[in-house]
């Protein structure tokens, strides 16, 4: 259905958006990424490798040949997010929004990815 369709591309389009808003941000703004994982209690050197596996999850969640690369490059984008959330609640900084609209947004992709790959 061609709904199915927009809100596929709207939803997974803000995400991708999102998402390289975090990647630009661990890479241009490292400084305060760095000030943030250590308020966190995470270790630093965290902070390139994640941004890469962002970035390679999403070109993986673009791709169509491969389902199941597909399917943990969502789960590992739910992880991250679900324990953004958390990470900003429990230090009580206010920044889990970003968080939310990606709780939002990766499911509306993730479901209706697989409603437009059925039809």
């Amino acid at each position: 259905m061609k709904t199915h369709k927009i809100i596929y591309f709207v939803a997974t389009g803000l995400f991708t958006a999102l998402m390289l808003f975090s990647v630009g941000m661990y890479f241009f703004k490292n400084a305060d990424i760095v000030l943030g994982f250590k308020s966190f209690g995470y270790p630093t050197y965290l902070i390139y490798p994640l941004a890469i596996a962002k970035l390679l999850g999403l070109i993986t969640i673009w791709q169509t040949k491969y389902k199941t690369i597909k399917e943990w490059a969502y789960a590992g984008f739910f992880f991250n997010v679900v324990l953004a959330f958390f990470a900003h609640i429990m230090i009580n900084d206010g920044e889990q929004m970003g968080a939310i609209i990606g709780l939002v947004l990766l499911p509306l992709s993730y479901s209706f990815g697989k409603k437009i790959r059925r039809i």
